[in-house]
């Protein structure tokens, strides 16, 4: 039974939590499991000192997804950013007795969706676990996760990154995926030093997440970054994930160590709740050259958790993990075993098809994924490979792009240098997106079919872009009219203007006639600036060619 937000917004406005240190006799025990002798057993060992060389990096990581849905994962309470403290919260999300929960068929759906992506194997059968843990966030003082038999396994995610000594090769890598499970999301503790307090907001509790795990298969920052804006890119274009870092809608945590190749892995520390792919690069390879240091110094790893300030761009101890926490994870009780269908014919007689999750027809309406789009574009239109990932990874630049192609007939190479060029740029100078842009596919398009015809030059084209960034309403052909920058063509006029310039620069004409024909385009230079860049290139360089012959 859950309460609409409404009625249980009476419940609390803000729920206030003092940390309270027990007094007198306790009977309960706590169960724990010492790792601290394991420490000093997997520290790296450097051959010689001050040679960190020897080390590399190890990185994987934990992400948590939050589930595109209008309400929670086992509630019918609204899912909002932003909402105010403690407004969309039901009775099962504050833990209140008599209640249980209702799975979300969306959130099944969308770990499903997800994991078909990512080439998982979805479980027909999965679980769902109680993790024991103690936060004033977590009313229920346990998450309702799968940890035994999460709903897909062993899948895989291919991402690329530029690498190589000037960054300007793209270089692929594939990273395992161990699981997806479902789990639901904590509240929101807001700490006040002041007055001593913790001031909780229960809008965020029982969210739905998808916990995707990466093994240990990555080396560095870099990787990891691009790791991330693959998967990023991959759960917005399926619509299961916003995928929006700065809202918390995805959350990075990377397990970080160091060990020489052929040994065993070393000790690793957890740097948690990353909320960039800037950072993530950031944060690991501070990490991989503090741990070194740490090494190279006669030092030892101590595995903790550790936080990334990125002001001072380092990590910071949190607290140690050295005695390793006991969840308690146990069956949960009110809920059955989680069944997902291969088909139609595998659902059960009495059952309705359409109210059950049937992975056929969920793979059927799989869209097209950024890798499978980028290989498109790159074999469809001709273009560089680095030039597709600027189109996938920019959102609406390739819808953009495509836009322009389908209305002008130059060629797409030309395209994509004005798309990268002079419309990216334009607007990351004002830091604007695609759709914010003043200027239409439809106008460049237009632009890009008066220089094909001749008409202006490329440098005149230009000139008429920034125009139409300026003035969007005014049409190509007006703008060219008004700036007066038609190509000049007529010859007897370029005849003076090129015998102009001949004249005027005699040390130049003097090493063409000796055989360096390079020479000639700084005349062609001179010649367009005397015309604005209006002259017609190829007459200019028949005239001038045969002036200085």
């Amino acid at each position: 039974m859950a309460a609409s937000s409404s009625g249980s917004r009476t419940l609390c406005t803000f729920i206030r939590y003092k940390s309270v240190r027990c007094v007198g006799q306790c009977n309960a025990s706590i169960r724990t499991v010492c790792t601290s002798g394991s420490t000093s057993q997997l520290q790296p060992k450097i051959q010689s000192k001050g040679v960190s060389s020897q080390l590399r990096g190890v990185v994987g990581l934990e992400i948590h997804a939050q589930i595109h849905a209008t309400s929670k994962l086992f509630a019918c309470s609204r899912v909002a950013f932003c909402s105010p403290p403690n407004s969309s919260v039901a009775f099962l999300d504050a833990s209140l007795p008599g209640t249980l929960p209702v799975l979300n068929r969306r959130c099944v759906e969308a770990a499903v969706i997800t994991g078909l992506a990512l080439n998982c194997t979805i479980n027909r059968k999965s679980l769902f676990d109680r993790k024991h843990y103690f936060y004033a966030d977590m009313p229920a003082g346990y998450q309702i996760t799968q940890q035994r038999l999460p709903i897909a396994v062993n899948g895989s995610l291919i991402y690329s990154y530029f690498g190589g000594r000037k960054r300007n090769q793209v270089l692929s890598r594939c990273v395992r995926i161990k699981q997806i499970q479902l789990e639901q999301d904590s509240g929101k503790s807001l700490h006040d030093d002041q007055r001593s307090q913790t001031l909780i907001d229960l809008n965020r509790a029982g969210v739905g997440l998808m916990e995707l795990v990466m093994e240990a298969d990555m080396s560095c920052g870099d990787e990891a970054a691009a790791a991330v804006r693959e998967l990023q890119l991959i759960l917005q274009t399926l619509g299961t994930c916003q995928g929006n870092m700065s809202e918390g809608q995805l959350r990075v945590d990377a397990n970080v160590s160091v060990h020489c190749p052929g040994e065993p892995l070393g000790v690793r520390t957890e740097v948690k709740n990353i909320n960039s792919a800037r950072y993530v690069a950031r944060a690991i390879d501070y990490e991989i050259q503090r741990q070194k240091k740490v090494l190279e110094n006669g030092g030892i790893i101590v595995n903790e958790t550790r936080a990334f300030d990125s002001k001072s761009g380092t990590t910071i101890p949190m607290r140690d993990k050295e005695g390793l926490q006991d969840y308690r994870f146990m069956p949960e009780p009110n809920l059955p075993p989680l069944f997902v269908y291969e088909d139609e014919a595998s659902v059960p007689a009495g059952v309705n098809p359409t109210q059950v999750v049937m992975i056929d027809r969920l793979k059927a309406e799989l869209p097209e994924l950024p890798g499978v789009r980028r290989a498109r574009m790159v074999d469809q239109y001709k273009i560089l490979p680095e030039h597709s990932f600027t189109l996938v990874n920019e959102d609406g630049l390739m819808e953009y792009f495509e836009r322009v192609v389908r209305n002008t007939k130059a060629e797409p190479r030309k395209v994509i240098g004005w798309v990268m060029k002079e419309l990216l740029g334009n607007l990351n100078q004002q830091s604007l997106k695609i759709a914010q842009s003043p200027v239409s596919p439809e106008a460049l398009a237009d632009l890009l079919n008066v220089l094909e015809s001749g008409h202006i030059s490329s440098s005149a084209a230009k000139v008429v872009f920034q125009e139409m960034w300026k003035a969007p309403e005014k049409a190509v052909e007006q703008l060219v009219k008004e700036l007066d920058l038609g190509l000049v063509s007529d010859r007897e006029k370029l005849l003076k203007i090129c015998q102009n310039v001949v004249d005027t620069h005699p040390e130049q004409v003097h090493v063409i006639r000796a055989g360096n024909k390079k020479v000639l385009n700084k005349l062609m230079g001179a010649v367009q600036t005397e015309t604005k860049g209006r002259a017609d290139p190829v007459q200019v360089r028949a005239i001038l060619e045969e002036m200085t012959s």
